[in-house]
């Protein structure tokens, strides 16, 4: 066996009104020492972009920041991501596994749910069958935790709980940490009475507009700073102006014309976290012409990288070359940027067919940049001879409807380590698979790799498939952008930190001066 060690006032409002998006604020006073020393108290506001009547208070249903943000504040996962993407213990103060990797040991904390029942190891397997219910609405993570076996999971201890996997899998801890994974009370059923083990009460929410949490004293890792957390949804101008006027404390995911424009504002500043995630476009492989793959290799070669980052990032990020998470863990950095090459993108258009087609690019509002980068990759595309149609979907169902809708769309993640990525969005049956690449082979080196305990083996192996993927599939990568977020001169000790980690979202870390 071998172990991991643990690790590690102003009042106000801000809500929608109703479907025209029309933002109400109210003013408020302040105050503060402007001391960088922890001071307890006060309400902090946060906005993030809003997902209307999806938005949920199930941990195991989230899909936007803003509902992963306001589970952050409530529950707590047994594993969380670092910096580097590597697992970090949360619930489970640590964790062991056998040699083969086919059976995994948490050691649970001494953590107590709001209504004051301690965690225990049913709580554990509890949560996992929820995830795992073929009948659960929108389970997150069923796909990528499929390998659990919970008939031979168990508890071994009241603290100690043993998940045995159908085949080994080395990435357990890492797959633990993705979004949806997060633990509930045995016995949870109703999103609308949420309990859990997280720094923030929930007090109340409404779907589309607010969200209120306030401090539980006894959380496992010290009461937060804040009395109260205000999680909100608005759109990118409401939340550019709502930060500016000093009617909320923090807004996230903001735009590079943003932070260029509060550059000299001494009441706002940006943290940028760099290269937190991906931005690009995915192509359908199940339909022609990017059945076949000379055709989504065209796209791949016509596509100027430079271009879009510099455009829709404002500069803000980085070139992609077709893999996702530069930087990351088992990135294979050897591999050489792919460039633009019209001519070879023309001459791959025309041998596939492909050359003066109409193809539908299904974008939407859901994310900044989206609408921007089609329209910049339209005209890129029309100098090799491919024709692209703009569609725009709804920004609330857009990353559902993807899945069936346009030959190619806008495609982005924010940070998760390369094997859950993989496993979220390329095998068959992955529930995100927006490029619809199904390959059996692919899918069987992949749980190889899992399997594979030697670290260096399992990167070399990992390379291997990523090479695959930008060669072989429908995934164009152009670009890995900074994650820009605003927060008021009065919020202290938010961190830069990648979407999907532990330090991000940290609302129980933060103080007001």
């Amino acid at each position: 066996m071998f172990s991991v060690p643990g690790g590690t006032t102003r009042r106000g409002f801000l809500g929608l009104a109703g479907a025209a998006g029309a933002v109400l604020l109210t003013s408020c006073s302040s105050g503060g020492t402007g001391s960088s020393t922890p001071r307890r108290g006060g309400t902090l506001r946060a906005v993030f972009p809003g997902s209307g009547a999806k938005e949920t208070m199930d941990p195991h249903a989230q899909r936007q920041f803003v509902d992963i943000a306001r589970h952050k504040a409530v529950f707590d996962k047994l594993v969380d991501l670092g910096e580097t993407l590597r697992p970090v213990p949360r619930l489970a103060e640590r964790y062991e596994t056998n040699g083969d990797a086919t059976v995994w040991r948490f050691h649970l904390r001494a953590a107590t749910f709001h209504d004051g029942h301690v965690l225990d190891a049913e709580d554990v397997l509890y949560s996992l069958a929820r995830i795992l219910d073929p009948k659960g609405v929108d389970r997150r993570a069923r796909a990528s935790l499929a390998a659990v076996d919970l008939n031979r999971s168990r508890a071994a201890g009241k603290r100690v709980v043993e998940i045995a996997l159908k085949r080994p899998n080395a990435e357990l801890p890492s797959l633990l940490a993705m979004t949806g994974t997060h633990i509930v009370r045995r016995g949870y059923a109703d999103p609308s009475k949420p309990v859990g083990t997280g720094p923030f009460r929930a007090h109340s929410f409404t779907a589309g507009r607010s969200f209120t949490g306030r401090r539980f004293d006894d959380h496992w890792e010290g009461a937060p700073h804040l009395d109260e957390i205000r999680i909100l949804s608005a759109e990118t101008e409401a939340r550019a102006n709502a930060v500016q006027a000093g009617e909320v404390e923090y807004a996230h995911e903001m735009t590079p014309t943003f932070a260029r424009v509060v550059e000299s504002n001494r009441n706002v500043r940006i943290i940028a976290t760099p290269r937190s995630g991906a931005e690009g476009i995915v192509m359908k492989t199940d339909r022609p012409p990017f059945d076949d793959p000379d055709a989504a290799m065209a796209v791949k070669l016509l596509a100027d990288r430079e271009r879009l980052v510099e455009v829709v990032f404002g500069g803000r990020g980085v070139v992609g070359n077709d893999m996702y998470g530069k930087g990351f863990t088992y990135y294979p950095e050897d591999v050489p940027q792919r460039g633009r090459d019209v001519g070879e993108a023309r001459a791959l258009l025309r041998k596939s067919g492909a050359l003066n087609k109409e193809v539908t690019f299904y974008t939407s509002t859901a994310a900044n940049g989206f609408v921007d980068a089609a329209n910049l990759f339209r005209e890129q595309a029309a100098e090799a001879g491919l024709r692209v149609k703009i569609v725009n979907g709804p920004p609330e169902t857009y990353y559902t409807d993807q899945l069936d809708k346009g030959l190619i769309g806008s495609h982005r993640t924010g940070a998760t380590p390369i094997p859950t990525y993989i496993s979220d969005r390329m095998l068959t049956g992955s529930p995100q698979n927006a490029t619809a690449w199904e390959r059996e082979d692919f899918d069987k080196e992949f749980r190889k790799a899992q399997s594979i305990v030697d670290e260096k083996e399992r990167t070399q192996k990992y390379g291997a498939l990523q090479r695959r993927i930008r060669d072989e599939g429908g995934l164009l990568l152009w670009g890995h952008p900074d994650w820009l977020n605003a927060v008021s001169s009065r919020v202290n000790g938010v961190r830069k930190a990648p979407p999907n980690t532990v330090h991000w979202a940290r609302f129980d870390d933060v103080w007001l001066a």
